[in-house]
């Protein structure tokens, strides 16, 4: 077939325009593929296996010492619970019911400590930590599930220390007295406290079984001057802040004349009770937190200088709190390493810590209570030297 020459010109210039066409138009580049990062949950499943390990430990490890702690008491008590007048509905739900959760709350900051030794020296003996550590995931991030299981463990002790076992601790205190062992105070030597503003209040001695004191005298100040004093050979107690004083003399002043009033018996109203002097063992531990701070303040503000022991518990109840955290990062810091010995040493080094640290709390109690050293310095004094070595043995874990 022929071609004409406009033709074939016509033919040559057609790939020509499509060219054109083809450097004209955009060129359209596909944008490279956005990788999204991968979802992380704040907690994984090796973190919640941690958590559940670590409190089912600790219940476990808590319940074994209470049983050996219910059977040690038995076997103390045997020969009181015996006796025909003690019930045994009594024994059961007024003592053993109560004394359980106490002595959990007690040994609880111990036995976090050494669960957390228990099962963190199994996972570093089967190489766990050490292959967690290797995917790339810090100590630090190690960390966070014991964190969370031990503020769970912490909370519950508070709640249990700071409200609910204080009821519960005069229900068995008030048993324990009646049938087993009397340890209330009755009596009392030198009391002087201040009632009210400027008046003062003093005995030679009480009696808590007659609820009658003796050589009772009330002075009320002034401007700092005497004004009037009441004595009296004895002052029953009747309720609440009803007072029966006996064989008593009034001497007002004013100035330089003194007027004089006796009388045999005179009922007044006092506000003091005979439990704001007469401290037994264990009140403290009978009081919520509100009632500890109120009791202190009140003792304070009439000058009495008994509140020690009410100072230690309610600081105690706080710095124990604290040290649930302290002894869990010791205690994970401390067996994470695979170390030569194994477990064996591991929980052995972590009894001798934790018994130094409750020898230490209770030497400095002891200083407290003899006047040597405030009641919150010494309290804490245990924390704060403790949580220095926590940072260094947190520095030494394996990373």
């Amino acid at each position: 077939m022929s071609t004409t020459p406009h033709e074939a010109e016509e033919l040559q210039q057609e790939p020509i325009t499509d060219q054109v066409e083809q450097t004209e138009a955009p060129e359209r580049r596909t944008p490279p593929p956005v990788m999204k990062k991968p979802y992380r949950p704040w907690l994984g499943r090796v973190d919640w296996y941690i958590i559940r390990t670590f409190i089912s430990t600790f219940l476990f490890s808590i319940g074994l010492i209470l049983a050996v702690a219910v059977v040690f008491d038995v076997n103390d008590k045997i020969t009181d619970f015996l006796k025909p007048e003690v019930p045994l509905s009594g024994i059961l739900f007024r003592y053993y019911l109560n004394f359980i959760p106490y002595y959990a709350n007690l040994f609880s900051p111990l036995f976090v400590f050494i669960s957390v030794i228990f099962f963190t020296s199994k996972l570093a003996d089967k190489s766990e930590i050490i292959a967690t550590l290797a995917c790339g995931v810090s100590f630090r991030r190690l960390m966070r599930p014991y964190l969370i299981a031990a503020a769970i463990i912490a909370s519950a002790n508070y709640l249990l220390n700071a409200y609910i076992i204080p009821p519960a601790n005069i229900v068995r205190i008030n048993f324990q007295n009646k049938h087993i062992r009397d340890k209330k105070v009755s009596s009392a030597h030198n009391i002087q406290l201040e009632v009210e503003p400027d008046v003062f209040a003093y005995f030679d001695r009480y009696d808590a079984i007659a609820s009658m004191g003796y050589r009772f005298s009330l002075d009320r100040f002034k401007d700092k001057n005497l004004v009037s004093r009441l004595t009296a050979e004895s002052i029953q107690y009747d309720s609440l802040y009803r007072w029966t004083i006996l064989n008593y003399v009034i001497r007002d002043f004013d100035g330089m004349r003194e007027h004089i009033t006796t009388g045999e018996r005179k009922d007044t109203t006092l506000t003091f009770m005979p439990s704001d002097f007469l401290i037994s063992e264990g009140d403290c531990e009978t009081m919520t937190m509100p009632q500890l701070a109120a009791h202190i303040r009140r003792q304070k503000e009439r000058k009495l200088s008994n509140t020690q022991f009410f100072e230690i518990e309610y600081h105690q109840r706080i710095a124990t709190t604290l040290s649930f955290f302290i002894l869990t990062v010791i205690g994970a810091s401390l067996s994470s390493r695979k170390i030569k010995g194994g477990m064996g040493l591991n929980i052995g080094i972590g009894f001798a810590l934790s018994f130094s640290y409750i020898l230490f709390s209770k030497i400095t109690s002891t200083f407290a209570i003899s006047g040597y050293v405030s009641p919150m310095i010494a309290v804490w004094i245990p924390n704060i030297i403790y949580l220095f070595i926590t940072i260094h043995l947190y520095r030494k874990a394996p990373r």
